[in-house]
């Protein structure tokens, strides 16, 4: 089939797949422990996504101009024999990129399978360098000593790997300038996301926020910084190298600098929904479809109807009464 676009002119190139619904950390900015305690319910294993539902479906996407998959949660480290479905969908014709998201606590168990299985790209969460700052954002009192190492030896191996770092004002905003320095020293991507309005459970509101600039204001005092070209449209991050030594820096802008005009990204919940932004309320349900017998020319009729219906531009349309009225589904639903 031709490449698909919406009502706003985007094609349709990444698709990011939950493959589960748990995670093993209660971050406030996603799975607050307050909602999900002990006593959560999740998803029963008859009502997630099989591999092989997923490997159609990513069939399905790469024929509509999908090139990018990236594999998400909760914690996709949690779905076992996670290696042999990378290994289904590096066979995929188009697709030309595959990357997990993680928070490593589990990485140095399963790193080497899933390497050996194809995949080649990791971005591992971590919010603080500080013990007692990261225990209490990730709910758990995991110290982040254990993620480093996990870095370390999934990098030893030959992963290409970038952290995430979600910075709330008063929080974690003084961890800024050592975890930058920390992966500068490595070569590693360090990737500052500025804290969203996702889900409808971590308390968020502009106050909360610490915009790129302002981040790139303090980096900018320590180090020299260089713009670095985007690598291709729709790319979210907005790049910069260290002069000195050519390590990059990015900036998830959502809140301050939107990226909406040039989304190409749809996402397949666990359950197999598709939602056609992060900020989305509700999603279309693909599971009973594929459950229902639907060929694969009804199921991409399907999936382009709602890509081409689509009109998502949230992040540009975003305001603090917004934020708190509109009901969203939970970040560790879809996978950030």
């Amino acid at each position: 089939m031709d490449a698909i676009i919406d009502k706003l002119g985007r094609p349709i190139r990444d698709l990011r797949i939950s493959v589960t619904d748990r995670c093993n950390f209660r971050c406030a900015y996603c799975m607050p422990k307050e909602v999900f305690g002990d006593d959560y319910v999740f998803l029963p294993k008859n009502e997630l996504l099989s591999f092989e539902e997923i490997e159609r479906f990513a069939k399905l996407f790469a024929a509509l101009g999908v090139k990018k998959l990236r594999l998400t949660g909760g914690e996709p480290l949690l779905r076992r024999d996670l290696s042999e479905l990378i290994a289904k969908l590096m066979k995929i014709d188009g697709i030309e990129d595959i990357g997990l998201t993680t928070n490593g606590v589990l990485l140095r168990q399963y790193a080497q399978p899933l390497y050996d299985a194809g995949l080649r790209r990791l971005n591992m969460s971590l919010d603080a360098l500080d013990p007692i700052i990261f225990g209490q954002l990730n709910g758990r009192g995991i110290k982040p000593d254990l993620i480093l190492s996990s870095i370390d030896f999934a990098q030893n191996i030959g992963f290409d790997i970038k952290v995430n770092m979600v910075v709330q004002k008063e929080i974690n905003e003084s961890e800024i300038l050592p975890m930058a320095a920390y992966f500068k020293e490595r070569g590693i991507t360090l990737r500052f996301i500025e804290f969203m309005d996702v889900g409808n459970d971590n308390g968020w509101s502009f106050e909360k926020v610490v915009t790129k600039k302002e981040i790139y204001d303090r980096l900018r005092a320590a180090y020299e910084l260089e713009p670095a070209e985007q690598h291709y449209y729709g790319e979210v991050a907005k790049r910069y190298r260290y002069a000195d030594n050519g390590a990059e820096v990015g900036f998830i802008t959502s809140v301050s600098e939107s990226f909406c005009s040039s989304c190409t990204r749809a996402r397949l919940s666990s359950d197999g929904k598709l939602y056609t932004c992060l900020f989305a309320s509700e999603g279309f349900d693909l599971r009973e479809l594929i459950r229902s017998g639907l060929t694969d020319a009804e199921l991409l009729d399907a999936i382009s109807g709602v890509w081409k219906r689509r009109a998502d531009r949230y992040s540009d349309e975003r305001t603090e009464q917004t934020a708190k009225s509109r009901k969203k589904i939970g970040m560790s639903y879809i996978g950030g």
